[in-house]
């Protein structure tokens, strides 16, 4: 699905429309929730492992230096 024309898109949400057409908010909800559920079993399945929290904090903090207004006399 990398390739995607306008024709495809176009295609794609006029046949969603016609899937959705008479359906209430509730049943649109449910039917996303089932599409949803498996690609996020798969995002969590790959999910980092959170590290334990360290207290060794490396310090590379750059910042710019103050500037100075000079003030006429």
């Amino acid at each position: 699905m990398n390739n995607l024309t306008i024709e495809d898109i176009h295609k794609i949400r006029e046949e969603h429309a016609n899937l959705t057409r008479n359906m209430s908010f509730d049943e649109y909800k449910s039917e996303l929730q089932k599409d949803i559920k498996p690609l996020l079993s798969l995002l969590k399945s790959m999910k980092a492992k959170a590290k334990p929290y360290s207290f060794e904090i490396e310090q590379d903090i750059a910042a710019e230096p103050e500037f100075e207004y000079k003030r006429k006399k």
